[in-house]
């Protein structure tokens, strides 16, 4: 009888103890539930802890801290040619808060898409290519890896975990997006119509050059240089074509004449730009640029004309897209967000304009 009563007096234990845990956690507010509800990572005390860390958001768990926010910033900057020590105050806390919604962003479509990741599978020759895309940024190997060392990134699989991923989402974005952003033949041309002066042709000229790097030469060196090739030119003794090959120190265009081809002004820098286009055609001349010494010659010249739709058509569609594009991915993190708002915390108070 013994082992009996032992096991009655195990299991009233047990069950005082379940009734306990379960007052604790379903009636009143017990030390065990509010250890519980403390460690949840939207708990007052978790998200306090949070912020003293420097967590300036959180998205389903994932910390942003504010230096993911300082070097977002500065990238978005330097794309629009930029510097935040270009910014006042003020603009440098606007710049910061922007930098931090699109990581918000990219954190709910890195979780999105990986539910989804069945259907936005991602080739190593993609990957490769994404790679080599990133290195054109860096004057180095090494300083790209330096930075991306910074980043957490300390390895080459890494990398490419996160290069993938990041594809990944911009499917997953283009997956959702695709049904808006298709253009009709009829909205292309009615589109066309109102912005047809924006497709319009400038004036162009095509043109030739020699070259002499003031870099490379003394700047009297490379104009006295020039100006013997402009002597030979204009007596006939040589052809611009050997000079070029010859002389010219334009690596792109020395072996086909000189020729830079049909130009418009806007596509050159302006110290060569406004010359070329006050010259007359088929008169070779010795100009001066920030980079060195130049014998230019205008061999034709068009007049602004505009283009039908079907001539500028490539152009109109993409336009068309381009800004579709920019509505339908603003309304999908709208949406995004909207839904996934219990999984995001924001703590705006700790972005400054320091």
């Amino acid at each position: 009888m013994r082992p009996a009563k032992n096991f009655v007096v195990r299991v009233f234990v047990y069950s005082i103890g379940l009734l306990y845990l379960a007052g604790d956690l379903f009636l009143f507010d017990g030390p065990v539930n509010r250890k519980i509800q403390s460690a949840r990572p939207d708990s007052p005390e978790s998200l306090a802890r949070a912020k003293a860390q420097g967590v300036v958001a959180q998205v389903f768990g994932h910390s942003i801290y504010l230096s993911q926010v300082e070097r977002a910033t500065k990238e978005r900057l330097w794309l629009k040619g930029k510097k935040i020590e270009d910014l006042n105050k003020e603009q440098r806390r606007i710049a910061r808060l922007a930098a931090l919604n699109d990581l918000i962003d990219h954190q709910i479509l890195r979780v999105k898409a990986l539910h989804n990741a069945d259907e936005l599978t991602v080739s190593e020759k993609e990957i490769d290519e994404a790679v080599l895309n990133l290195a054109t940024r860096y004057p180095s190997r090494s300083a790209m890896q330096a930075e991306l060392a910074d980043e957490g990134i300390d390895t080459e699989e890494e990398l490419r975990l996160r290069l993938g991923a990041r594809i990944q989402q911009q499917r997953y974005v283009e997956t959702r997006i695709a049904d808006g952003i298709v253009v009709g033949e009829e909205e292309g041309r009615e589109w066309f119509e109102e912005h047809a002066d924006d497709f319009a042709l400038p004036p162009r000229v095509r043109v030739r050059h020699l070259f002499q790097s003031t870099l490379l030469h003394e700047s009297a060196a490379a104009k006295e240089a020039l100006e013997q090739a402009l002597g030979d030119l204009q007596a006939k003794r040589k052809s611009f074509e050997e000079l070029a090959k010859s002389l010219s120190e334009d690596p792109r265009t020395k072996d086909v004449g000189g020729e830079l081809g049909w130009v418009t002004e806007d596509r050159l820098p302006a110290d060569f730009g406004t010359p070329v286009f006050a010259m007359a055609m088929g008169e070779p001349v010795l100009i001066r640029t920030k980079i060195g010494w130049h014998v230019v010659e205008v061999l034709e010249k068009k007049p602004a004309e505009k283009r039908s739709y079907d001539e500028a058509k490539e152009e109109v569609i993409a336009a068309i897209e381009a800004s579709k594009r920019e509505i339908m991915v603003d309304r999908l993190r709208k949406a995004l967000r909207s839904r996934e708002d219990i999984g995001v915390h924001v703590f705006p108070e700790i972005i400054s304009g320091e």
